[in-house]
């Protein structure tokens, strides 16, 4: 138990570990900062939330301030001020009126109430810029003295202990990934099994007819939006909304309180949520954002790093330091070069591995994180660190392989190790089974892994393949709609891509069209096939199995609500499409020919015959002219299972059936001419994207047969 406040007794303490670390006798607390002229610790009474004492801490080791409480234990609620030079021209913004929280919490009390106190500088907020009016540029700006605590979350001292059992890492081999990304409020929040007090929780996640649904889908990882603990954008909270995606972190090592059941422990019930899903055989990847903080520009609030150490912590303009350097489009960028910086992105990410038990990351603007002084460095201090790490080298590392600085696009640019989020893949898909020409050659290289952008050394499972994310058209939409319907968001439709490939197959939104409603069948299954059969990882977004809309809004970040939260309600008329979904990665795990781990050549294999092989129509090998031919939006594939690029545990190479995919992206019926098959054998249909079943009637063909595709179809054919 937590003694009650005052603590009489104050001992010097450690500097390492950052942050608050009970012992089990009493609490050691530890904040760097290099600039600060003094530092307090503010301790709050657990059960209103009122500062009870604010102790200023006298040891110093290496610009680490430190202290030590023997009284204090587990639940102590505290936070930070730290005072020092308000100077913002030369980059300095300390106000020891406002309180901060530790980058090393571990967990986050209350919740932050908008009142404009939170800002650092005066005059406060206003309602031009919606955050608060930028500093003078020659730094006569004044610290706003109101003080911030009232409306401020609390840090919460936590007890690491967790039974975990026999819990270990599922470790799913890349070939073998399939992800499901998904949002923990809006994948439960209406589930109809999972008991209203769980909905939009980790332990809703958790329920038993989550992870039911999930295992007889196939998928074998959970990749979740974020859920370090964030904040709602201060020009939302005026709107009535929230941050849904919760890309605005301000705690890297707390996970977000909200996603907790009423009076739980959010790291218990997060611990909780990933042994469970571990015990299932499912991975857990997080979603991570340490490009930027919640803090934004110079006239965001003051909340945690940029009231400790702005100018360690974020890249600032070295011509105008009052003003921050901006790759991520949120108005800052962490200064992931910094020593001090870059230490605090590892033993975030470290403490999720071994204390939390995730198994991998999915960085947010993985670019800015990469760059050096300017430029994105392959060989920079943050993928350097990340390479040399015993821990975090072994688990799953993601980027996303773009920012908007100059230099920041870099699909294929990210060292061994890394995968990557294939936009290129996802525009070239849409748009070939949309109907536009010129994309056979393109189809064809993004299809087989997109070597193209990906070194030999690298090979195909570097591409994480996906069709839908978070950000843009849900699959229903993205066959539904033309153009993006956003004025939800409060931005007169301004807002999000206008770049969709999407295709409305023939009126705009929901119909009782028939025929329009059987042709957006047929592209849903084309894209699903097309995902789950290329070489690469693929990436499902939660619900498209169950044809969840969002009314056309492509960027729903802050529609906390029925427009992103699945509905469920939809899933016993889904049926048939869930279990085609099903049906292919089934298909996929089976059978090693999709799932290579080096790139087709186009060479003979060990039976002679090439590992893959391009056909027209008619039956004749692809040549230089079909590939440029614009008109031409039919292909059949022949895929040799001899020498699938991938050997067992115990080196043996494995060896699989031959596949041949029938395409047909045109307007019309076309007649395709089936590739000879091997002696004795012949082709059986097994997918068949015509069909609404997901086990399409039985046909057997033999070699040199031909077969009728309906228009916009796709089929498999296995050799038997």
């Amino acid at each position: 138990m937590t003694a009650t406040a005052p603590f009489t007794t104050v001992w010097p303490g450690k500097p390492a570990p950052l942050g608050a670390t009970w012992d089990g006798d009493g609490v050691n607390f530890a904040l760097f900062s290099a600039a600060a002229t003094r530092v307090e610790l503010c301790l709050f009474d657990a059960q209103d939330g009122r500062e009870l004492q604010r102790i200023a801490l006298s040891a110093q080791t290496n610009q680490v301030w430190h202290c030590y409480l023997p009284q204090a234990g587990a639940g102590q609620l505290y936070g930070w001020r730290c005072s020092g030079p308000y100077d913002p021209a030369r980059g300095l913004r300390f106000n020891p009126d406002k309180l901060l929280l530790d980058p090393y919490a571990r967990a986050l009390a209350g919740s932050l109430h908008w009142d404009g106190t939170q800002f650092g500088h005066t005059p406060g907020p206003g309602p031009e810029s919606g955050c608060g009016p930028a500093d003078d540029p020659a730094g006569t700006g004044r610290p706003d003295p109101r003080d911030s605590a009232p409306g401020m979350f609390r840090c919460r001292v936590t007890d690491p202990a967790f039974d975990w059992g026999d819990d270990q890492p599922p470790a799913t081999p890349w070939h073998d990934t399939v992800i499901y990304e998904a949002h923990v409020r809006g994948l439960t929040f209406k589930h109809p099994q999972v008991p209203e007090a769980l909905r939009g929780s980790y332990a809703g996640l958790a329920h038993p007819a989550v992870i039911a649904h999930l295992k007889r889908l196939g998928v074998t990882a959970v990749e979740l939006l974020p859920v370090h603990a964030f904040i709602d954008d201060w020009h939302l909270a005026q709107q009535g909304l929230r941050n849904y995606w919760g890309y605005n972190s301000v705690a890297w090592l707390a996970p977000e309180p909200r996603y907790a059941t009423a009076g739980a422990d959010a790291v218990v019930e997060f611990k909780t949520m990933v042994r469970a899903l571990h015990a299932a055989g499912l991975e857990v990847i997080l979603d991570v954002v340490y490009n930027h903080t919640g803090e934004g520009d110079e006239r965001g609030p003051t909340l945690s790093l940029r009231g400790i150490d702005n100018a360690t912590y974020y890249r600032l303009d070295p011509r105008n330091p009052g003003r921050y350097r901006d790759f991520t489009g949120t108005g800052n960028s962490l200064n992931a070069p910094h020593p001090r910086a870059l230490a605090l992105v590892m033993d975030s990410l470290r403490y999720w591995v071994q204390e939390m038990h995730v198994d991998g990351f999915r960085f947010d603007l993985a670019s800015t994180l990469a760059r050096g002084v300017d430029d994105f460095d392959p060989q920079g201090a943050f993928l350097d660190a990340i390479a040399q790490d015993p821990v975090l080298s072994r688990v799953k590392l993601i980027a996303e392989p773009w920012d908007i600085g100059p230099g920041g696009y870099q699909v294929g640019g990210f060292p061994p190790g890394w995968k990557e989020w294939n936009d290129r893949y996802r525009d070239c898909v849409r748009a070939f089974w949309k109907g536009d020409g010129g994309l056979l050659g393109e189809f064809a290289g993004r299809f087989t892994g997109s070597a193209d952008l990906f070194t030999a050394a690298r090979g195909p499972l570097s591409s994480i393949n996906f069709i839908t994310a978070h950000d843009g058209f849900t699959l229903n939409d993205l066959v539904s709609y033309d153009t993006k319907h956003n004025a939800a968001n409060g931005e007169n439709n301004r807002d999000g891509t206008d770049s969709n490939h999407s295709w409305n197959c023939g009126t705009e939104g929901p119909t009782t069209d028939e025929q329009i409603n059987a042709l957006r069948g047929r592209q849903r299954r084309n894209l699903m096939a097309t995902l789950l059969l290329s070489q690469g990882v693929p990436m499902l977004l939660a619900g498209d199995e169950i044809g969840r809309t969002q009314g056309g809004n492509n960027n729903a970040y802050n529609q906390d609500n029925e427009t992103s939260w699945v509905n469920w309600a939809t899933a016993p008329q889904e049926q048939a499409f869930q279990d085609f979904v099903a049906r292919l990665i089934a298909l996929r795990r089976a059978h090693p020919v999709f799932t290579r781990t080096g790139f087709l050549t186009g060479r003979a294999g060990p039976d002679g015959r090439k590992d893959i092989a391009w056909y027209t129509p008619q039956g004749t090998e692809m040549t230089e002219s079909d590939w440029r031919r614009d008109y031409a939006r039919c292909l059949t594939v022949w895929l040799n299972g001899a020498g699938a690029h991938r050997v067992d545990t115990r080196g043996q190479a494995l060896s699989d059936d031959s596949f041949v995919l029938l395409i047909n992206a045109y307007s019309g019926a076309m007649d395709f001419l089936l590739p000879a098959a091997a002696p004795g054998r012949a082709w059986k249909l097994v997918i068949d994207t015509a069909q609404e079943s997901a086990e399409p009637a039985a046909q057997t063909l033999a070699g040199g047969a031909t077969r009728t595709l309906p228009a916009r179809t796709l089929s498999v054919f296995i050799e038997t």
